[in-house]
């Protein structure tokens, strides 16, 4: 039997939204399922001989360029660590005389898994839905997925902290348990103010360490994933005209000492908090004036940035290797999965690395 946790607003497992799906409700009329898969076929896998009837209203591609592609241009971003043609959900009538709304998405029960490039669809749909009737938020036991989508949802509406949240959410259902890895994205979710900011320096920290993740399981990571190359002609409109946002931003940039390319904008840029570089080994040695004032010592001779598609060497595949200039070929930096140790003493995993003195500052 489904928990009541807000107004209109249940939380269940697979048990209790079969139950729905076949039977109908008096008070639910719209279900967020969060399974491994998307299809409805997956309860009569569950439950053999389960029949339930659906009618697709639309579903939503993560596409390799990042947006989503529908009937509709509802999407996550360019910035989505999920992968190319991904399914980021399917929207469907389903159950009895087809009078339910169902929004599935796929996600596993596993602390590797990406959870917050579904949030924002999850809760729109929650919102919407507790507008038009009642939802019911399931996955498999009801312990762990609905538990952190519905913990983020009362983060949002309710502006509490993870912990509160998820305090006030075992109130009415004392044994969930979302895994660890969902608990420490709750946490990003937190410090980015209840929002999935892709510009967010702890969303590119995060986007990254997936990545990486992604590489060290040994599979390919598609390019599409990397940021666009910002040294590519920009995008004209159908009269041929530059858009006129484009034409009146200037936006920081590094470029190419020998041949002015441009090779990053600072959006790209992954900040770090310096650590203490070769000071913390130098401990014996005597210093003249502050000796607490390291300021000049942990200045950063790199920049590091995320991956983008002028990147050959990543592309192809390699461990680590040189980052040369697409255009002229200079060498610019260097970049390792397994992480590279910033001047400043900073670990930075994976590292994709510019030396300062192979770029300059600029505008574009």
């Amino acid at each position: 039997m489904p928990y009541l946790v807000r107004e209109n607003l249940f939380i269940g497992n697979i048990s209790d939204a079969a139950e729905i799906l076949q039977n109908g409700s008096a008070e639910i009329t719209h279900i967020l399922s969060i399974l491994s898969s998307a299809s409805i076929s997956f309860f009569s896998e569950w439950a053999k001989g389960l029949t339930i009837p659906t009618k697709e209203i639309k579903k939503i591609y993560v596409c390799g360029s990042g947006a989503a592609t529908s009937d509709d241009d509802l999407g996550v971003g360019s910035k989505s660590s999920l992968s190319p043609d991904k399914l980021l959900y399917s929207l469907e009538y389903a159950g009895k005389d087809l009078t339910l709304v169902r929004m599935a998405v796929p996600l596993r029960d596993m602390e590797c898994e990406d959870l917050l490039d579904y949030l924002d669809v999850c809760l729109d749909f929650i919102d919407q839905s507790r507008k038009e009737g009642s939802v019911l938020v399931h996955c498999f036991a009801g312990v762990s997925r609905s538990a952190a989508i519905i913990t983020a949802y009362l983060m949002r509406t309710e502006h509490l902290s993870q912990e509160d949240a998820l305090e006030s959410l075992r109130r009415s259902c004392e044994f969930v348990c979302p895994n660890d890895g969902f608990l420490e994205q709750l946490q990003m979710f937190e410090e980015m103010g209840f929002k999935v900011d892709h510009a967010s320096p702890i969303y590119k920290h995060f986007r990254l360490k997936v990545l990486g993740e992604t590489y060290n399981r040994g599979e390919k990571i598609d390019s599409s994933k990397f940021g666009a190359d910002p040294g590519m002609p920009t995008k004209v409109s159908s009269e041929g005209e530059a858009a006129p946002e484009v034409a009146k931003k200037r936006t920081p940039a590094y470029r190419c000492k020998k041949c002015r390319r441009v090779v990053a904008l600072q959006d790209h840029v992954v900040d770090h908090i310096p650590g203490e570089g070769e000071t913390s080994f130098d401990w014996h040695k005597q210093r003249s004036g502050n000796p607490f004032n390291k300021s000049k010592e942990t200045d950063c001779s790199s920049v590091f940035i995320e991956p983008l598609r002028w990147m050959t060497a990543v592309e192809e595949g390699a461990m680590e290797g040189k980052l040369s200039c697409a255009h002229c070929d200079a060498r610019l930096g260097y970049f390792n999965w397994s992480g590279i140790q910033c001047s400043c003493g900073s670990w930075i995993t994976p590292a994709f690395q510019l030396h300062k003195s192979r770029v300059d500052n600029s505008t574009v």
